[in-house]
This record gives C-alpha cells, sequence and structure tokens, in this order.
C-alpha cells in the first residue's frame, strides 16, 4: 500500500539507528531517519539534533 502527502507511521528496529530530534515548534523529542525528520506530533520539519 502507497502512502502519498502524509506522515508514515514505521517501527524502528535495532539494525536502523535513528537519531534524536527536538521539535522548535512544539517541543517534541523524537527518534528519526533520513535527511529531512518531520515531528510526528506537529508536522513541523523545524527540528534540531539533540
Amino acid at each position: 500500500m502507497c502512502s502519498v502527502g502524509g506522515p508514515m507511521d514505521v517501527e524502528l528496529n535495532e539494525r536502523v539507528k535513528g537519531k534524536e530530534y527536538r521539535c522548535k515548534d512544539c517541543g517534541e523529542k523524537f527518534k528519526g531517519v533520513g535527511k529531512h525528520p518531520v515531528c510526528p506530533s506537529c508536522q513541523s520539519d523545524e527540528v534540531s539534533e539533540v
């Protein structure tokens, strides 16, 4: 199934090393992968690596 235009709900397993990020808009702390992480709480792309 294809997902277009919205966040993907993906579980990270131990083999994938995500980085810790904090959202600059809402303050949510989360793990993300890729070049352009997006906050899972508010969908903002204004995030910084922790």
